[in-house]
Order: C-alpha cells, then structure tokens, then sequence
C-alpha cells in the first residue's frame, strides 16, 4: 500500500513538469554529409598596376551596397602592387555528384582566374567554372575527379518555420565547422534586386560560410548559405540561404548553357 502510495505521488510530480523537449542530436548526419563539403580558393585576376581586393565594402560602388545585406567575404589584405596574386580562401561548397560537380555562390568565384577546391582528404583540385549566375549568386564549378562523396538534395519547397536546420562550411579558414539553428522565415525577399525567396536562419554564419550547404534533420541539403543582416561584419542571428530548388534549377542550365536566361554570367 505504502509502495503504491509512493508511486502516485511521483505520477503525480511528473504532472506538474512538462517533459524536456530532446535536442537533436546532429552527429550522423555531420559524419555522413562532411566530407562532401569543400573549401574553395581563389587566384584573383591580374589587373596590371592596378591594386585588387576582394572586398566588396570597398570601390566606387561601395556606397550603393545596403549596409544590412552584404555577401559575407573573408575580408582579405590588398595584394601590393606588381605582387604575384596568390590562392586566398574564400568560402565553401559542397559536392552534388560523384562525378565532381560542385555548388557555391557567383560571389566566392567572381573575378577569379583560378579556382581551387580543397576535398575532405585534404587533396586539392583546380575547378573548371562551367558557369555562373550573378542574379541568383549561384555558380557550378567541375573537379576532374571520380567516385567523390556526395550530398543528399531534399527541397526547400517542405521547409517549415520552426524546423531545425545545419550548416557545414569554413568560416574565417576553419574546415567543417558545424553550426545550427531553426529556420526564422521562408521567401524572405531582401533589398538587393535578387528574385531568390532566401531562406531565413539563426544559424551562425561567419566570412567563409558563404557557398556551403544548409541541411535538414534528414540530412538533406536544403539550401545554400548566401547572405548575413550585419553592422559589425560578423554573425548577428540573422542569416539567409539560397533555396536548394532554385539553386538546382539553376545550375542545370549552367551545365547546359552556362548561364541562365535573363541573368548575367560572372
């Protein structure tokens, strides 16, 4: 009698206390979908004289740029002049056949007269740019390499406010770094002339992020990581994804044409 007594009473503790929601536990999914995801380095074109930079806060347009949306660069020193350019790493991207072709933004490869791609065992390719697309901030590039790990696409058509989703890319250099959040919004239009319905997240996104995947639960990849709200340069909890179906869309008539109709190339 005591004894039922006793476990009436816990019944009845466990009442007053809802149960703690479990937190997802993201460790097969970074296992399995990693070592599709790639670094990317560029060789920027010479421009004689001239002095380049990367930084895209800088310029004779810089001032049009709104302060709020800015592609996240790894901000980089200037090259001196007559200095020979060298590979400066700019973002990521990830693998979406075995084949070797690779998805990142128009944005990590513009200007670039080389593309390097370093693999998840640390071997390094140079990439053909087989096209890309300034209005959609997509790019598809080619690594002449066979039986490479590959990512699952799912569609970003399924994204609900609320869901958890992943990042894997290279903020500021570091390789596969993992960082995730919830998605805040969906068709989130932005004040930079794109037609892209972004995908708005919490994730943490840093200068480096920019081109790699954004994943669900399932594994899938869902979205590219694009743009940052920031005043400081840095992460604020406002970050926002290529939809992955607009992005497919596109790269297949990068693959076909190498641009896509009514957008300029870069």
């Amino acid at each position: 009698m005591q004894s039922m007594r006793i476990v009436l009473s816990l019944l009845l503790c466990l009442a007053w206390f809802p149960a703690q929601a479990e937190l997802p536990d993201f460790k097969t999914l970074v296992k399995e979908a990693a070592p599709a995801v790639v670094n990317i380095s560029t060789v920027p074109r010479e421009r004689g004289d001239d002095v380049y930079s990367f930084n895209p806060f800088e310029g004779p347009d810089a001032e049009q740029i709104p302060e709020m949306f800015k592609h996240f660069f790894r901000q980089l020193p200037e090259l001196e002049e007559h200095a020979r350019p060298t590979p400066r790493s700019l973002g990521s991207g990830f693998i979406i056949s075995k084949d070797g072709y690779i998805l990142t933004n128009h944005h990590v490869v513009s200007g670039a007269s080389k593309v390097l791609v370093r693999l998840s065992d640390r071997r390094e390719l140079e990439a053909e740019l087989v096209g890309s697309d300034e209005r959609s901030d997509i790019a598809l590039l080619k690594i002449d390499a066979g039986d490479l790990p590959s990512v699952r696409l799912g569609s970003s058509e399924k994204l609900e406010v609320g869901e958890w989703v992943l990042a894997i890319g290279s903020p500021f250099g570091f390789d596969h770094s993992v960082t995730a959040g919830i998605v805040s919004a969906t068709e989130r239009a932005l004040a930079n002339e794109t037609y892209v319905p972004f995908i708005q997240t919490d994730v943490a996104i840093n200068p480096g992020n920019s081109g790699g995947p954004l994943f669900n639960l399932e594994g899938e990849v869902v979205g590219i990581n694009s743009q940052i709200y920031t005043r400081s340069g840095g992460f604020m909890g406002l970050s926002f994804a290529i939809p992955i179906d607009v992005a497919i869309d596109v790269a297949d008539q990068l693959k076909s044409q190498g641009m896509s109709p009514g957008a300029g190339s870069g």
